[in-house]
């Protein structure tokens, strides 16, 4: 979705929470074939280079949104999240899988952690979740990140983390997951590019709040979504194509897991979630991709 340009504000904590690294051009940063490509609603990265990846929403900026980058020692950004500080929730969780990061299989240690780069008065923990009646669910899972241990004990950060229903985290979502997952191989895409989250910004998008005014208040999306965008070889569209799921936070059993029901276009679930997905996309191609939704192209039956 375009938008007039605006001015970004990064809040100065940033500058302290989050150690980037600069210097030349490197895979983490996507630049368009054409640099005279119009984008009028792309992040600026003048500061955070990060923030011109292709799976990056537009950040919200201002000084309650932090950017958090989680990269592993050897540099390579393993996914992105903005955190809202006055609600101490993840709005979403952005990465991407291609040929250096897919394959293997690590077992999951189970280790939850808080998550350092938010200031304590402002990062979730282990007290907000017990006995809240909700599981701690990923947002980037760890079968997400079998590749190496390192990358999957990161997405055991309370930041990547939103509460959800049992038989929901462990239901639809789940199944969605290895839906998107199925995806994730040479045939298919050379890259998929994902953003996740629950829906925190509206009352009307606000399942409940736990313990409600006070230090462990828990916030509980109403909804959860999935932006999904693939490059591949195709020539059609620059080889790009989208697909967007909305999801109520409700239960889900066993004889309720058909996925199609809650499949939209991009365009769609920007307007259901405010946020401004792929903005990083040139223009022309952006807005073809977020408005065709074409299910058979990803599986789908019609």
């Amino acid at each position: 979705m375009r938008a007039r340009p605006e001015v970004l504000i990064i809040p100065l904590i940033l500058l302290i929470a989050i150690p980037l690294l600069y210097g030349g051009c490197s895979s983490d940063d996507d630049e368009p074939d054409d640099p005279s490509t119009v984008n009028v609603n792309a992040n600026k990265t003048a500061e955070y280079r990060e923030a011109g990846r292709l799976e990056m929403p537009r950040l919200r900026g201002g000084v309650v949104n932090m950017f958090l980058v989680k990269r592993l020692s050897s540099g390579e950004v393993n996914f992105c999240i903005e955190w809202d500080i006055s609600k101490k929730a993840q709005r979403w969780t952005a990465f991407r899988w291609d040929n250096t990061n897919s394959g293997g299989y690590v077992k999951r240690e189970d280790n939850f952690i808080e998550d350092f780069d938010i200031p304590e008065k402002y990062r979730t923990n282990q007290g907000f979740y017990s006995g809240s009646g909700y599981t701690r669910g990923h947002i980037i899972a760890s079968a997400d990140r079998w590749n190496s241990l390192e990358a999957n004990r990161q997405t055991f950060l309370y930041s990547n983390m939103q509460p959800q229903l049992y038989s929901f985290n462990g239901g639809i979502w789940a199944n969605l997951e290895m839906k998107v997952r199925s995806w994730n191989n040479d045939a298919f895409r050379d890259t998929l590019y994902v953003t996740r989250g629950g829906t925190i910004d509206h009352s009307s998008d606000i399942l409940e709040y736990v313990r409600q005014g006070t230090d462990w208040q828990l916030l509980v999306p109403k909804y959860f979504f999935m932006a999904i965008l693939c490059k591949n070889r195709s020539t059609v569209n620059g080889g790009y194509k989208a697909i967007g799921f909305y999801l109520e936070h409700r239960s889900f059993y066993e004889d309720d897991q058909n996925l199609s029901p809650y499949i939209v276009s991009i365009d769609r679930l920007e307007e259901l979630t405010g946020l401004d997905f792929f903005c990083n996309l040139p223009d022309a191609i952006e807005e073809q991709v977020e408005g065709t939704l074409t299910p058979t192209a990803w599986g789908f039956r019609q």
